[in-house]
């Protein structure tokens, strides 16, 4: 970090601790929301132009640090065990959710970054997803906003339906639980959904769901060399420019909790602080939004995002019916 952006950083602090705190209250809507909201009620107040370089940098590379450290909480143990019996579920609830998004998007003139992280949102953990696939993508903090926005409104939307849609089918917990944790985007909520239906279905439904995050490599490198191949003819390929080095790093932190290498409390602190970083990084995209251009544009996405919702729902239940696992 420079030494000017450090005022900024620290500016973007003040809305996170509020953010943060609002967060643990309502869990529901999530710190990163409210750091959302509240940048963007202070986005048109007049600030110093010191804090700017600042701002930008916690929006773009402090997010790219908060999902590193989100990886000393993942085991693999837990996601080799999980990832057997649900690794065909996830499998076909990414083709299905990037599948409706391109589909959706193309039918709706939405444009590419707007379609990715929206089906990146769906497919795999929300607003997570949506902060890892944005520096990927070189993706408009405004593009990152709506998206969070969309996805955050069909997570409050599942926490009630889910749970009434499992007892209405007699789903065993286990069912339930694979469902919530493949078909709910975001944690919070997929834990809400998951032990409103009973204890055992939000156990396994918060373990489904932690295995699903891992997806994050494989779609991060599939967009690197996606965007490579539209740079590649402007300025030749370079797997060092194109990769995406924060994933590796999140990888390696995987491995390091996994290992026992770090103290249980030292891997747990380094993954809240991990979650505290993602709700200053959105904060920092709310200072940097307008929200007139939001009102303006949001509609598209929210039909984008209802397409991509229904499809991994339904892909879902699909294919445990079609395993025996229902």
């Amino acid at each position: 970090m420079k030494r000017e952006d450090w005022k900024g950083v620290l500016y973007t602090l003040v809305f996170a601790i509020a953010a943060y705190v609002l967060g643990s209250y309502f869990p529901i809507v999530g710190g990163p929301v409210f750091g959302i909201l509240i940048g963007m009620l202070f986005a048109r107040r007049r600030r110093p132009k010191s804090v700017e370089s600042g701002i930008r940098f916690t929006g773009k590379k402090i997010l790219q640090y908060a999902i590193i450290l989100l990886g000393f909480e993942m085991d693999l143990f837990h996601v080799a065990e999980v990832g057997a019996q649900s690794l065909y579920v996830m499998i076909f609830t990414l083709i299905a959710a990037f599948g409706a998004a391109f589909l959706m998007g193309k039918a709706l003139g939405l444009d590419r970054d707007m379609t990715a992280l929206v089906g990146a949102g769906t497919a795999i953990c929300g607003g997570s997803a949506i902060a890892a696939v944005a520096p990927v993508i070189g993706a408009k903090d405004r593009d990152v906003v709506i998206s969070i926005a969309t996805i955050f409104f069909f997570n409050v939307l599942a926490v009630f339906i889910f749970p009434a849609v499992g007892h209405s089918y007699g789903m065993t917990d286990a069912g339930f639980g694979m469902w919530a944790g493949t078909a709910i985007n975001d944690t919070s909520s997929v834990v809400a959904a998951g032990y409103a239906y009973s204890h055992e279905a939000g156990a396994y439904a918060t373990i489904v769901k932690l295995t699903r995050t891992l997806m994050i490599v494989p779609v991060c490198l599939f967009f690197a060399l996606l965007v490579s191949r539209r740079k590649e003819a402007r300025e030749g390929f370079s797997l060092r420019r194109i990769f995406p080095m924060f994933v590796l790093y999140f990888v390696a932190a995987c491995v390091a909790n996994t290992s026992g290498l770090l103290p249980a409390e030292v891997s747990h602190a380094l993954g809240a602080l991990g979650k505290f970083a993602i709700v200053m990084a959105m904060s920092a995209i709310g200072l940097n939004t307008d929200l007139a251009s939001l009102v303006k544009n949001g509609l598209r996405p929210l039909a984008l995002g209802l397409v991509c919702w229904i499809a991994v729902a339904g892909t879902s239940i699909i294919v445990q019916r079609a395993l025996g696992l229902l």
